[in-house]
């Protein structure tokens, strides 16, 4: 069979092991003739390729849910569910999503962007199935990595306690130093364990020995004892973990041998109860550059096949927002031994890598677990550190809580760098960074600010690491707009104090961070319209500065906000308010991202749909207030337009 005919997973049912394996080979090669092409993760997915069409030889996807954690690792999922035709449109606007979307395709059980969310899903599936009297199987796959989230460990806690439930965990484990090996004897004694002779000698035997006379319905200490020694050693030292826990424990096994996973699989469906099936895969599996560069291939641009290197870029770019802030972090944590550099499973893609090659001592890595990292960093600022905590402005919605009830309220000097804010592209709703201006600006005791280019974002890292209080910058994806950088003495801003940066008498326009530079192009627009607009650079939210703001907004009378946020309880939002709050009734347009989900595409092609490039602003303020008055400070209707 080729992979062009299949459309539905129940097509897999019969196949031999040999016509699967044909398979396997046909999605990697499909795989990786897409992303090479158009980018996307590589490595997840080409990793559970086997593991995908043993899994779902053993289930009937008309009726049974599946959910994978994260979805970056379901390409051989959407390859084999109908939408091979399409695979070429992968993460392209109005293409197939880089997740998994519960609108795109009836196989996709549970869409997801950030970890750790399938066994909760997978288990609410299965209380739901039962509380309705209905009856299908319901599985989490979930990687290693996203075990460690504090949420996957909760499901699991819950889970074990429910003995009656039927589950199916597949652990999808890449690289995960505790595991034992994968060989004959670990194989050899889960089937003997879950054999049913051992399934008597185990429960028969012990239900004999309880109404024994005397026993009174009891097992002696001693018993108990060499029962529990027993499974020790029948059961490798992850798996003794999860038993106690209440899970059936099967594992680890090959996660490329697809008979082994078909019969696991199947004696798995057979268990009562939460099970636990290991699988050890290996990420990258069948591409030699992705199986030796496991971090570097997780997710690639477009690249060369035959050589695996990324194309190189037509013209060389300024470094981007998330390295300037890496390099400027290293240089001054080698000045102040308090600084130190928190990730959360993302050192990379923040740039804290290279303060992890520069000062190892100086960084931590907490795993997929923003919760815990905001809460540690709220710890050591009691001690006398100056924490940085680097997290993608997405993912940091997570530990909303530990913002407020950890660092908030208790003034701690924590600074938050927020990368990807704003519009990011491919990953599509999950991931656009378009809340946090929203969601910090009610926060207790925060200093919230917004750098307008690369050697800003530098002075405002000084300034809020000197700041006796909590901060937080957002950076865009990206590079950054080219300025020159500072190599150290990075001189601290007056906190609440914006720029003005160019002035004018018939617009104000006051801009918030990435939307400071279209906001000067904007002007410049306008300016061959007749329009003279005066742009403020706002650097902070919060404080923000209405000492500037406000005399400007009376003189003039006509305002524009924009940001690269939401505008429900944005920038904007907070501008109107406080121009609202002390009288000064003007009309502000506010340009951003309305309340919609921005769905994946290049960020330009966002901007473009959501009318916010240059061209398009000056279009939209010129229909709004019409040509430039033919004087200065001409009246305007008195009332605040939102």
């Amino acid at each position: 069979m080729h992979l062009s005919e299949l459309s539905h997973p129940n097509q897999l049912h019969g196949l031999s092991t040999a016509e699967l394996e044909g398979i396997a080979r046909q999605i990697r090669e499909r795989h990786l003739e897409v992303v090479s092409t158009s980018g996307g993760h590589l490595g997840p997915g080409l990793g559970v390729v086997e593991l995908t069409l043993a899994l779902y030889q053993t289930l009937d996807l008309d009726v049974d849910r599946v959910v994978w954690d994260v979805g970056h690792q379901a390409y051989p999922h959407k390859l084999i569910t109908g939408r091979y035709k399409d695979f070429d449109s992968l993460r392209q606007k109005g293409g197939v999503a880089g997740y998994l979307k519960r609108s795109e395709s009836r196989f996709d059980h549970f869409g997801a962007g950030h970890a750790s969310t399938s066994i909760s899903a997978a288990l609410g599936m299965a209380l739901a199935r039962d509380q309705r009297g209905e009856n299908f199987k319901a599985v989490a796959v979930i990687g290693d990595g996203a075990l460690t989230g504090g949420m996957a460990l909760e499901a699991i806690n819950h889970a074990g306690h429910l003995p009656k439930t039927n589950l199916l965990v597949v652990l999808n484990d890449n690289d995960m130093s505790i595991s034992p090996p994968v060989g004959a004897l670990s194989t050899h004694l889960n089937r003997m364990r879950h054999s049913k002779p051992l399934q008597f000698l185990s429960d028969n035997v012990e239900e004999a020995i309880r109404h024994l006379p005397l026993m009174h319905g009891e097992l002696p200490s001693e018993l108990k004892n060499l029962k529990e020694s027993m499974k020790r050693l029948a059961v490798p030292k992850l798996g003794a973990v999860f038993e106690e826990l209440g899970f059936t424990y099967i594992g680890p096994i090959d996660g490329h041998n697809i008979a082994e996973m078909v019969r696991t699989f199947e004696q798995a469906h057979r268990t009562e109860g939460p099970v636990i099936v290991h699988v050890a895969t290996t990420k990258g599996k069948g591409y030699t550059y992705a199986e030796a560069d496991q971090v570097g291939y997780h997710a690639q641009s477009a690249f060369d096949l035959a050589t695996g290197k990324a194309y190189p870029s037509s013209k060389p770019k300024p470094p981007s927002y998330s390295k300037v802030f890496g390099q400027t972090l290293v240089t001054i944590c080698q000045q102040d031994p308090t600084v130190v550099g928190i990730t959360a499973a993302m050192a990379t893609g923040t740039g804290l890598d290279l303060l992890e090659k520069a000062l190892p001592q100086q960084y931590f890595d907490v795993g997929i677990a923003e919760q815990h990292a905001v809460t540690m960093a709220a710890g050591m600022a009691c001690e006398g550190l100056r924490p940085v905590v680097a997290i993608y402005s997405t993912f940091l919605q997570r530990a909303f809580d530990q913002i407020i009830h950890d660092v908030g309220i208790q003034k701690l000097p924590v600074t938050f760098v927020l990368d990807r804010a704003g519009l990011v592209g491919a990953d599509g709703p999950t991931h656009q960074g378009q809340y946090d201006i929203s969601y910090l600006r009610a926060v207790p005791n925060f200093t919230v600010m917004a750098p307008k280019d690369e050697a800003e974002l530098q002075r405002m890292l000084i300034t809020s690491i000197h700041h006796d209080g909590p901060c937080a910058i957002r950076i865009p994806r990206g590079e950054g707009e080219g300025v020159p950088l500072a190599e150290e003495g990075f001189e601290p801003l007056q906190i609440g104090r914006g720029e003005l940066l160019t002035d004018g008498d018939d617009l104000l326009i006051v801009a918030y961070g990435s939307m400071v530079a279209p906001a000067m192009a904007t002007a410049g627009l306008l300016q061959e319209q007749g329009m003279r607009a005066a742009v403020i650079n706002a650097r902070f939210l919060r404080p923000l500065d209405e000492a500037l703001i406000r005399p400007m907004a009376q003189r003039i009378g006509r305002v524009v906000t924009m940001e690269e946020g939401s505008l429900p309880g944005g920038f904007g939002a907070a501008v109107v308010e406080s121009l609202s709050d002390h009288g000064v009734l003007v009309p502000v347009l506010r340009l951003g991202i309305p309340d919609v989900l921005v769905d994946h595409a290049s960020p330009n092609q966002s901007k473009q749909s959501l009318g916010l490039t240059p061209s398009q602003m000056a279009q939209t303020i010129l229909q709004r207030f019409g040509p430039a008055p033919t004087s200065s400070g001409a009246a305007m209707p008195q009332a605040v337009a939102v």
